[in-house]
């Protein structure tokens, strides 16, 4: 584990998807604001909102509370590999509850 973020959302702005998924796109910055967060959190976008500018819709906001100094990026899932499949990935007892 190397950042662990605690972040307020605000059930009045978050929309859900068919399958009852808000998808939300965390963003840690270098700088806090004058409450002392450093995090906030938006509806994810898809590429044509990105690519056309819309303006994000901020759902929460809140700090990093403990970080290692290592963040890596996920690795791309590929094709064909289902969600079950990829959460367990790398995982040597996916018979656990978690």
């Amino acid at each position: 584990m190397a950042t662990l973020v605690t972040l307020g959302l605000n059930k009045e702005k978050l929309t859900f998807n068919d399958k009852g998924w808000a998808n939300i796109t965390i963003s840690i910055n270098d700088d806090t604001n004058q409450y002392g967060q450093n995090a906030s959190a938006s509806l994810s976008q898809t590429k044509e909102q990105r690519e056309a500018k819309e303006a994000k819709v901020y759902v929460g906001n809140g700090k990093v509370v403990w970080t290692d100094g290592n963040v890596k990026t996920a690795d791309r899932v590929e094709e064909g590999v289902t969600a079950s499949e990829q959460s367990t990935a790398g995982r040597g007892t996916p018979d656990l509850p978690f």
